[in-house]
Formats: C-alpha cells, structure tokens, sequence
C-alpha cells in the first residue's frame, strides 16, 4: 500500500482532509508583540475582532523548512499546496523542505505545487489530488496533470476593507482608503502570475456579487466545482451561491470559513471564491 500524503500551508484553510493523510503546516500573523499561529487552536474570531482595533503595522510569516519537514512525515510520497510564491515565502521553503527531506529519504518523493493563489482555490486543488490518489495514479502522473489542472481553475475576491493590506505593506494607505468609504467594496482577482490584482470598485454589496459573477462568467465558468468562503459574512456567501445556482445549475457549490491567514487578508465581511473553469 502506498504511502502518501498531502500537505499544503494553512492558507488553504483546511485542517483535516477526509479519506487520505493530511496535514497543514501553519503561517503566523505578527504584529508588534502579538504572534497568530494559524493552527487549529487559533481563535480566528478573536484574531479578527484584535485587528479591528489594531492600527500599527502587521505581518505575515511563513511555515520554515523544519515545519514543512514536520508536515511531511514519513510518507513516501508528499504533494505540497502552498500559498503563491508572489505574496509569501512559503513555496520557496517548501523547495528547501522537499530536497532536505529527499536527500535524508532516499527513494521518498515530494512534489511542490505553486498554487500562484490561496484559500478555496487551493481547496480545489487538493481536492483533485486526493481524486487521482484514489485513481491510484503514480507520482509522475499527478505531478503532471496537477500543473495542468491549476490553470482550469480561478479565484475572485470581495473585500470591504485593505487596512491590514496597507499594515502589512501590500498596497499604499492611500488605496487602502478608497474600500469602506461610501460603501465601496474591491473586487478583484488572483492573476496568472500569482498577484492579487483589483478589478472593479464597486458600491455596496449588491453591484459587487454581481461584478464577481461577471466575472466568472466570462473567465470561463459553466459548470464544475465552485468552493466559496468568507469572514463573517456568510449572509453574502449564501446570496452569492443562490446567484449561481440561478445561472449555472450544474455548478457543485460548497460554502466555508476562512481560517487565520486568509482572514487576516480579507478582513471582517470579505469573500474568496475559487472556481473551475473552461
């Protein structure tokens, strides 16, 4: 029986995966003295209720070499998920890890996959390599097919806030302020080379769910798997997966929770989803 195993970094916001070996190595969130550890004992609720208030800068750390290794296990085959390499170190690390852990394992394989993204498209992608695992496709195969399927699939975002953006240095102050005045929320998308990259200012919620849908559709989506997550607003959440069943029945929809990093990002009332598309 193989022994294989699947880990990516807390940014896929998964703690446990059903039906084969899982396991998330954590990034913290700093700021001044106050460390988050993205684990399963992180009070993600607490953590942003915390940065409401918090007006200082903040940063992100990502998981070392050693807590990948730790993340890896004993297993014969790993397939790595990380956050993409344009906003975090974490694929680089990841890199150190697999040729540690190779040198010191002869014969053991791990395959590093830059998602060039974060949350829920990051779910799709694990979710088709535990699929092929259970296909009993080999390492080279999935390896392979894996960098195929990353660029069938997309991810969108809503956000009613770029404070901890601009705290943690990712855009200008002066940007930051433009989301919650009047209303105004930022749409936007992953880009192909892994950036976070604005596409409408919308006002109210309404008009941006519609500017996501937009922009779904014409990014290619018809049908497959759409996973949507959010950060107390699951109210949106719900009303954007009502939108999609009106327009794309055959869409197979789940709705989640971020966990710490991505809520971090996203901040109180923001939505990520990660879409299949043609």
């Amino acid at each position: 029986m193989r022994n294989i195993k699947i880990v990516a970094d807390s940014s896929a916001d998964l703690l446990e995966l059903e039906g084969v070996p899982f396991a998330a190595a954590p990034l913290k969130i700093i700021a001044g003295e106050q460390e988050f550890v993205d684990d399963a004992r992180l009070d993600v609720a607490g953590m942003v209720a915390w940065f409401d208030s918090y007006k200082k800068p903040s940063k992100t750390s990502c998981p070392n070499p050693g807590d990948w290794i730790e993340a890896f296990g004993e297993a014969d085959e790993v397939f790595c998920v990380t956050i993409t390499s344009g906003l975090s170190g974490s694929y680089n690390a990841a890199c150190v890890a697999k040729q540690m852990y190779e040198a010191e394992h002869p014969g053991k394989k791990v395959y590093v996959i830059d998602s060039l993204s974060a949350g829920p498209e990051l779910v799709l992608i694990i979710e088709k390599l535990k699929e092929m695992i259970a296909e009993g496709k080999t390492f080279g195969e999935i390896g392979e097919y894996i960098e195929y399927y990353k660029n069938t699939t997309g991810l969108v975002f809503m956000l009613e806030s770029l404070k901890n953006f601009a705290a943690n240095g990712r855009v200008s102050p002066a940007v930051a302020k433009i989301a919650g005045v009047l209303g105004i929320r930022i749409v936007g998308k992953a880009s192909d080379q892994g950036t976070l990259e604005p596409i409408d200012k919308s006002r109210g919620e309404a008009k941006a769910l519609a500017a996501l849908m937009q922009h779904m559709r014409t990014s290619g989506l018809q049908e497959g798997k759409v996973r949507i997550a959010h950060c107390q607003n699951e109210a949106a959440a719900e009303k954007f997966a009502a939108m999609l069943r009106e327009q794309f029945p055959k869409v197979q929809m789940k709705i989640h929770t971020l966990r710490g990093l991505c809520s971090y990002y996203a901040e109180k009332g923001g939505l990520l989803i990660g879409f299949e598309k043609k």
